[in-house]
């Protein structure tokens, strides 16, 4: 019986098409586009194909810009009456996908695996019935979003754009919480994979989603960049390449457009010794080869204790000779088709290249299919960091092999990657794990598991891997507007007071007080050698502050980098330090009331007392900013932290000079980051006086530094230097545009007000907690349990 064990081969298992070219041949395998609640007649068409075979599937529509005119006017014309649907009618809506959707699921899971090349094992049991879930969680949100977010407004018309790795999901994660808040929407499919989004328009019309509310154009790059680019259209979500987000950065730049950008990723799949290692190799197989490796968060990176890296090694490769490579129909088929043959010839130049730099290459011996774009599944010896395969992402069923040392040693190499998608930790020591999780930067973590999802927990990236979150409460929120301000506040009004001198009676003015900039926890004199002149409300000169410049900058941003004491302190011991703070601004009330009304004229000792308040208001949230835990369908739990983003650059404006700087200052330090400020140019001097403030109340040397100068010179030098993950920009709407632009460098998040004058001494408590989200970012881990 053993010795036939060993013979048994494959057996062939079939899914029958039959369902889908029935449903092509309704249309003549023609489509044009969804708008206005029916399909358009097909113009400009092209072919999508079926990978496994090359097979032409149907002909689809190229979206023009006039298309996307008529989508976006369509979903326009549908937001009145789609935003004043009571919250239990747009549930209904949204619950009459999620059943659709699973009434359709076999047909679904049969188009999705012709039309991309994933094994209809994986498109049945884990795309559809995710689809599905996601639709369900959000009709919940639509019922209850009032509740939860009774002030919270939808922002209007959203257009999205998703990749062909997961076609329909991707559909899911976008429409399901875009139409739960309250948006109408234009959506683009990928150009290789739009049929189950064309199928969805069919379920939308079956479901009575009324016309305009959902439109979907198909098309490639060109036709995206015409929903991006209109006017009219409040948002815009985007998964795809980090490329291509880059791209739709610079063309949103300035246009006061919400953006989130799920990108690329190189993940690492880290084993320590202690690990099940049997568990861990079949976590390898479905993080790597799962999809064909065309996945975001794909386990790219295999990093292996030294102990143990022999013996995983030859685990792993006996078990890639057991995956079953063919038709994707095929219900015994473990490695489908390469979505297309552009992406297959990159997938072989980018081995070959590997191949070059000395990787050794092992490919267990498979036969592979003649006819579509099969690739199989590859493991790359003897690499290191160094290598562009272990630095760019591969798309494709290719890992890496990288050995280390120690759990150090572990957490530089995952964090060495432009990229901060995921990663996945194997041990059995739970603390070990949970060392791990806060110190490598990505947005998710497996703990003993790999690709695990859900509508309630959020996922999204660090750094080039994008900013925002899809899922979960945290992605719900991408899909709502923020607080915004429209009134202008007058804050230059004329003093009561008749008449105030520049120096008041009591005040002697003796030694002549020169000014520093505040770096890594010192005063120092700027790398320029050259002072600016401060004038007061009567235009005569009340004293200097430094030139600041790019090296000053630099310095600035080595100083919040290496900063470590401050992030790693507990958020009680953060709190403590800012009511010190709050403790020495009171003790000095009149002299920075003084210095307000020398700089503006106007009696300070209402923004001196409103500083206060708002020191004591941030080191209250300090240790209360809390995540949360996400009851995710597992034997575990996601737990959902909020995370300092790490440096954030602030541009501070020139109303209110010092309640300004505390308030965006001290909401970015609660949370655990590390400031460069730039203070008021006009009014710099009470913000450059708080150094004496910090000095006096335990701030870490490196939390906050502080620079004056020209507003644009250090603006633009913050929004391009690569070790600052965030810039907040406090200044005018051409300033505003240039920031948004210039943050393509390392796709850092952006926060700036176009112009808009913010009401700091009346803040809303939306506006005080903005802040706190944007100096936050959410990392989920998920932790199993359980024998």
């Amino acid at each position: 019986m053993k010795q036939q064990n060993k013979k048994m081969t494959y057996g062939p298992s079939p899914e029958s098409p039959d369902s889908v070219y029935s449903w092509l041949s309704k249309s003549k395998k023609k489509f044009g586009h969804f708008i206005n609640g029916e399909m358009t007649r097909p113009t400009n068409t092209f072919d999508t194909i079926n990978p496994s075979t090359g097979e032409v599937l149907a002909k689809v529509s190229k979206g023009t810009e006039n298309d996307a005119k008529l989508a976006v006017k369509s979903a326009k014309a549908a937001f009145k009456a789609w935003k004043n649907f009571t919250p239990f009618q747009r549930a209904k809506c949204i619950y009459a996908l999620a059943r659709l959707i699973q009434k359709n699921s076999r047909i679904l899971a049969v188009m999705e695996t012709l039309d991309n090349g994933k094994p209809i094992r994986e498109s049945r049991d884990i795309d559809i019935p995710l689809v599905a879930r996601h639709f369900y969680h959000h009709a919940g949100w639509a019922k209850i979003l009032p509740e939860k977010f009774p002030r919270k407004e939808p922002l209007g018309v959203v257009g999205q754009i998703i990749p062909w790795n997961f076609p329909l999901l991707m559909l899911a994660w976008k429409i399901a919480p875009a139409l739960a808040a309250g948006n109408t929407l234009v959506l683009k499919p990928a150009e290789t994979t739009p049929l189950t989004a064309l199928f969805f328009a069919e379920l939308c019309m079956e479901a009575k989603i009324p016309p305009g509310v959902i439109n979907i154009i198909t098309g490639d790059g060109k036709t995206g960049s015409f929903i991006v680019k209109h006017t009219d259209i409040a948002k815009i979500a985007f998964t795809g390449s980090t490329e291509v987000g880059r791209l739709l950065r610079k063309q949103t730049a300035g246009l006061e457009k919400k953006l989130s950008l799920e990108l690329g990723g190189k993940s690492a799949f880290i084993v320590f010794e202690d690990a099940d290692l049997d568990s861990a190799v079949e976590g390898v197989i479905d993080s790597i080869w799962f999809n064909q490796g065309e996945v975001c968060c794909a386990g790219s990176r295999l990093l292996v204790q030294e102990g143990i890296q022999k013996k995983f090694v030859a685990k792993l490769k006996r078990r890639m000779g057991k995956l079953h490579l063919g038709d994707p129909l095929d219900k015994s088929t473990d490695i489908g088709a390469i979505n297309s043959f552009s992406q297959l010839e990159k997938i072989k130049n980018l081995v070959a290249s590997g191949e070059k730099e000395g990787a050794k290459i092992y490919q267990p011996k498979m036969e592979i299919p003649t006819q579509g774009f099969f690739y199989p599944p590859t493991l790359l010896e003897q690499t290191h960091q160094s290598m562009d395969i272990c630095q760019t992402e591969i798309f494709g069923p290719v890992l890496t092999v990288i050995p280390f040392r120690t759990p150090k040693e572990a957490i530089a190499i995952a964090n060495n990657s432009r990229y901060g998608l995921s990663a996945s930790i194997w041990t059995e020591n739970i603390n070990l794990s949970l060392d791990l999780a806060p110190k490598i930067k990505v947005g998710v973590v497996w703990i003993n598991s790999t690709n695990l999802f859900d509508a309630s927990a959020g996922f999204g990236g660090y750094r080039e891997s994008g900013y925002g979150r899809e899922g979960g409460i945290e992605g719900l929120l991408e899909y709502l507007k923020d607080p915004t301000f429209s009134r202008k506040l007058n804050y230059n009004k004329k003093s009561s007071i008749k008449e105030i001198s520049l120096i008041e009676k009591d005040e002697i003015q003796t030694i002549d007080r020169t000014r520093k900039i505040f770096i890594g926890g010192k005063q120092t004199r700027s790398d320029s050698g050259y002072d600016r002149k401060v004038f007061g409300f009567k235009k005569k000169i009340i004293g200097q502050v430094p030139e600041g410049n790019r090296k000053d900058l630099r310095e600035a941003v080595e100083a919040a980098s290496l900063e470590v004491k401050w992030r790693n302190m507990t958020p009680h011991s953060r709190a403590q330090v800012l009511y010190y703070a709050a403790e020495n601004l009171e003790l000095r009330k009149k002299e920075y009331a003084s210095i307000l009304k020398k700089m503006t004229g106007i009696d300070g000792k209402q923004e001196v007392e409103s500083s206060l308040e708002t020191i004591f208001h941030y080191a209250a949230w300090a240790d209360k900013f809390e995540g949360t835990i996400h009851d995710v369908p597992i034997r575990g739990v996601s737990l959902a932290i909020n995370e300092p983003v790490g440096v954030i650059g602030i541009v501070c404006p020139d109303d209110n000079p010092l309640l300004s700087f505390v308030h965006l200052v001290f909401s970015a330090l609660c949370t655990g980051n590390s400031v460069i400020a730039i203070p008021s140019e006009k009014y710099p001097l009470s913000a450059l006086d708080m150094y004496q403030i910090f000095e006096s109340s335990d701030m870490p040397a490196g939390a906050i530094n502080i620079v004056t100068g020209d507003r644009s010179t250090l603006t633009q030098t913050l929004a391009v230097h690569m070790g600052v993950d965030s810039l907040w920009y406090f200044g005018t709407k051409e300033g505003s545009k240039t920031v948004e632009d210039l943050s393509i460098s390392n796709l850092k998040q952006t926060w700036v007000n176009y112009g808009q004058q913010y009401p700091w001494l009346e803040p809303s408590r939306e506006f005080r907690t903005l802040s706190l989200y944007k100096a936050t970012q959410v990392k989920n881990i998920w932790i199993p349990y359980g024998e």
